[in-house]
């Protein structure tokens, strides 16, 4: 199992990084697969029926029948290639909100057109999928676009991954007080505290090998740490609710596509408006 796991992790951080390296159109191909596949896991995990009585371990919950891929699922897929066509070829904000507010719309008309057949939590769930996923994915690609865009990318994944790597070590090695009881028994106060202080480290080191402003990359990447925390709790809490312990099996040993990027999806949109304010 460590072995896969490890493996996975290879295979996956050497296709991100040559996808980061190269941006452009790899880097827009691989984010819009990555929310393709994370909408997918997401509609799937909110439409179990989470059985009571029953340990977290992944068989407590069914899928709902009456939630078959249909409509309002169908629609979220297409508007997520549209609206990632959207900043592929104009780049502009105005262009991106209009394309959100289609959405609404959409979603609108499916509850309309359908209705009894999709109750009003199911529409909500969908659209909150797509906003939740591919949108807040999309600000990996935005920010690649910056002029520094590559080093701010890595700001993310120090926000995310690095901040979960240390959080996990330093809880393990003085955690003693609960950070998240409920959502997550096993995080500590002390764990967070010390992927946050690490992501800061590593933001300041980052900036001496790029040249960049140490207190501003520090800053960003602490901030960004103690989001992509409350990124992770979250997913958490929508796992537990739904009584299932991963959201897919796509990357072996490490779960779904959700399972990895739940902190980051958080953390890129925090880390852009961050770089256009401070950097």
């Amino acid at each position: 199992m460590l072995r896969t796991r490890v493996f996975s992790a290879i295979v996956l951080v050497a296709v991100l990084g040559a996808g980061l390296y190269y941006g452009g159109l790899l880097w827009w191909v691989l984010l819009l697969f990555i929310s393709i596949i994370g909408y997918n896991e997401f509609c799937r995990a909110v439409r179990r029926i989470p059985v009571e009585g029953k340990s977290n371990d992944g068989s407590s919950s069914d899928e709902d029948p009456r939630y078959e891929t249909a409509l309002p699922e169908i629609a979220g897929y297409l508007l997520s290639v549209a609206y990632y066509v959207v900043i592929l070829l104009s780049r502009k904000y105005e262009y991106m909100i209009f394309t959100i507010v289609i959405a609404v719309v959409v979603f609108m008309i499916c509850f309309v057109a359908r209705y009894p057949e999709y109750d009003n939590g199911r529409i909500l769930k969908d659209f909150f999928g797509f906003l939740y996923i591919p949108v807040m994915i999309s600000f990996l690609y935005l920010i690649r676009l910056r002029e520094n865009g590559f080093t701010e990318v890595l700001l993310v994944v120090i926000s995310s991954w690095i901040c979960d790597t240390f959080a996990y070590f330093t809880g393990r090695a003085f955690g003693r007080h609960k950070l998240a009881p409920v959502l997550s028994p096993k995080k500590s106060v002390e764990g967070a505290v010390g992927g946050t202080l690490f992501s800061a480290l590593f933001g300041a080191l980052l900036a001496l090998l790029t040249h960049g402003n140490i207190g501003v990359y520090a800053l960003v990447a602490a901030s960004g740490a103690v989001v992509s925390q409350f990124g992770d709790l979250f997913a958490s809490g929508i796992k537990r609710d739904q009584g299932i312990k991963d959201y897919g099996n796509v990357i072996p040993g490490h779960g779904g596509i959700l399972d990895r990027f739940d902190s980051m999806i958080i953390t890129a949109p925090v880390i852009y408006i961050l770089c256009c304010t401070m950097a």
